[in-house]
């Protein structure tokens, strides 16, 4: 069996399924069996370039976005590990070059890695997370970079990524409700969880919060461990003015040009990341911010599909967007994203969705309330945890919003075509709802992340 979102074959794509057959699957959180793996190994996580160690509820991954592209911009090497993936598991490990744009890990350096530290392991209870943070620490140590750049998988305080003793900086980026059963149903709980990731003397970045309870855990942890803190709207901050982006910290002002991923929540997260890749030593210019803002990319987080093979389903000249969010922070701010949209140029909006079955459809869908025309509901393929078309249909209703369950995507993309008011703009469609469901949507449309 191929992983799911997998469209080839590769060598380290077996041999992840090798293990995926072996070991559990999902979470299971602990520092032990990865302490224990890591030990065999030789400790790689020690051994790794300045580390920029990012956790939150949501933005982590446009923040490790902006980090990368601003190290680039300095012509820093920058290696990045984010998760999950899209389409190709080699997502998850981009390499540093030096002077240039880091690079989708070797599929034949990938498989021996995961090999390696599959031997080391020797088939001792693990999680399939935990042999791929081993891997992460692996081909991080042993190819030379500027700076490593991880994000958490999942939470904070117990996830496998928390073994690094000696970040540059940890970022902390916005905190709402998601992962209850793992992290608890209060944002202050997960907010400390989230803040396992501090260590005691090391500087933290805390990005835009909107929950003061989630705040002052944030603040009084980093006081406890007397960690150098720069918070969001009180050390460093960012707003657009004249169709430009006003960046200031305790450093100085840079007049900046937009970000180039689109949304008003970007600006907080490339305040974030500009303060955090400072705080992790870094000589960061007003020419390398400008530099970033331009060429950052994130796939998957409101990206426009402007080409590929599902365009063809959709009516002609409509706007297909796609965003992974899931929870009912992201489903706030890609709400916003589409209404902003909505204030330039007046489209039906028509939302594709699939969901599983840990998040909370209804408050996500609420987001939307008075935005949308109708809600095409579809299943997540290969998802055994995927929430029922015909039940997340009834979730939407109850947000609302009009709904109806269909088969696929593409099902979908053609019902908007047949109920597109010819007279009017073409629609902006939305696919979203899961991070899975836009893996699938990226390998059918043939545009995977590079």
């Amino acid at each position: 069996m191929i992983p799911r979102g997998q469209t080839a074959v590769s060598e380290a794509a077996q041999e992840i399924d090798k293990l995926m057959g072996l070991h559990p699957k999902g979470f299971d959180l602990s520092l032990d069996r990865i302490t224990r793996l890591l030990d065999v190994l030789g400790n790689p996580h020690r051994k790794l370039p300045p580390v920029i160690h990012v956790a939150g509820t949501n933005g982590k991954g446009s923040v490790t976005a902006f980090c990368r592209a601003l190290l680039e911009a300095g012509g820093y090497s920058a290696h990045v590990h984010t998760s999950p993936h899209l389409v190709n598991w080699h997502e998850r490990y981009r390499i540093g070059v030096k002077g240039g744009r880091g690079q989708l890990v070797d599929d034949a350096v990938f498989a021996e890695a995961v090999r390696r530290v599959a031997d080391a392991n020797a088939g001792q209870h693990i999680t399939v997370f935990e042999i791929l943070t081993a891997v992460t620490f692996i081909l991080f140590s042993e190819h030379p970079a500027d700076a490593a750049i991880i994000e958490v998988g999942l939470g904070g305080r117990f996830d496998a990524t928390n073994v690094i003793s000696d970040p540059a900086v940890s970022v902390i980026m916005p905190i709402s409700l998601d992962h209850q059963p793992y992290l608890g149903d209060r944002v202050e709980l997960i907010a400390a969880e989230k803040a396992g990731i501090m260590k005691p003397g090391f500087p933290v970045v805390i990005g835009h919060q909107e929950y003061d309870a989630a705040l002052d855990v944030l603040m009084s942890t980093a006081e406890r461990l007397h960690c150098p803190s720069a918070v969001f709207g009180q050390d460093f901050m960012a707003h657009e003015e004249y169709g430009r982006l006003v960046y200031q910290d305790e450093f100085g002002l840079a007049d900046l040009p937009l970000p180039r991923l689109p949304g008003r929540h970007q600006y907080a997260n490339a305040a974030a990341a500009i303060r955090a890749v400072k705080a992790a030593g870094f000589t960061v210019t007003e020419t390398m911010m400008e530099k970033a803002m331009s060429s950052v990319e994130w796939p998957g987080r409101l990206q426009r599909l402007s080409e590929g093979r599902l365009l063809s389903h959709a009516p002609a000249g409509a706007e297909i967007w796609i965003d992974g969010g899931h929870n009912p922070g992201a489903g706030e701010v890609i709400a916003e994203a589409m209404a902003n949209f909505e204030e330039r140029q007046s489209r039906p909006l028509f939302l594709i969705i699939g969901m599983i079955n840990t998040k909370d459809p209804v408050g996500y869908f609420k987001a939307f309330a008075g935005l949308v025309e109708k809600v095409f509901c579809v299943p997540i393929r290969g998802s055994e945890a995927m929430i029922d078309p015909v039940i997340l249909s009834n979730a939407a209703y109850d947000a609302g919003l009009v709904a109806e369950p269909m088969s696929t995507v593409g099902d979908a993309l053609e019902a908007i075509k047949a109920v597109a008011d010819p007279e009017a703009l073409p629609p902006r469609i939305l696919v979203g709802g899961s991070l899975y469901l836009v893996g699938d949507v990226l390998a059918d449309n043939g545009t995977p992340p590079k």
